[in-house]
């Protein structure tokens, strides 16, 4: 297991071919290993583009903070 924070943002393809967007939050127990949770959020988007473009403006996501699957 890797001791490093996951990227915040992820942006993945649903079963639809509609992209969605799920808001991860890290923190780390004290042995130093990470807990991931997760929010999938509701909206979804035709274009992994539109959904990066969603993400710097509602939550101010740099590139680097975004990820896709």
């Amino acid at each position: 297991m890797s001791r490093t924070a996951v990227k915040p943002y992820l942006v993945a393809k649903d079963e639809e071919g509609k992209f969605r967007v799920t808001i991860r939050t890290t923190r780390f127990n004290s042995q130093g290993y990470p807990l991931v949770s997760s929010e999938l959020l509701e909206q979804s988007f035709e274009t992994a583009t539109r959904a990066r473009t969603f993400l710097r403006a509602e939550y101010r996501a740099e590139a680097t903070d975004i990820t896709s699957k």
